[in-house]
């Protein structure tokens, strides 16, 4: 069960990275929270999405560096640094810790994001 978890983080972030809103939502059980570390508190999924749709609408790419991922019943925790290039030209990343909680059919209930923005930088160069 807890490489399916895994797998099931991978393919939700695929699908945040080919901007495919509906495979994304359909991971994830309707009354799924998000958390970020930046004070606003727990959001709905509706509301995450459509900041993220905002933001994401800004980059020519993005992709996500899984660099670990632990697991635990219900659970994981990743590590991850997002690389993105603007529609600009500009790069830049996010290094990220995120927990996905799971329910028993394994989708996602809740997602808690702890991030730090990096400048440009030649790791991000290759993106």
């Amino acid at each position: 069960m807890s490489q399916d978890l895994k797998n099931n983080v991978v393919t939700y972030l695929h699908a945040l990275e080919d901007v495919d809103w509906d495979g994304a939502r359909a991971l994830c059980a309707d009354t799924a929270t998000v958390w970020h570390n930046d004070g606003k508190g727990d959001e709905t999924l509706e509301s995450y999405f459509a900041g993220l749709k905002t933001q994401i609408s800004l980059y020519e790419s993005i992709h996500y560096d899984i660099t670990r991922q632990l697991t635990q019943p219900g659970g994981v925790l990743q590590q991850h640094v997002v690389r993105v290039a603007t529609k600009t030209g500009e790069r830049g990343g996010v290094y990220a810790a995120v927990y996905f909680g799971f329910n028993d059919e394994g989708l996602i209930t809740r997602i808690e994001a702890y991030a730090n923005y990096i400048a440009d930088s030649p790791d991000n160069k290759s993106s």
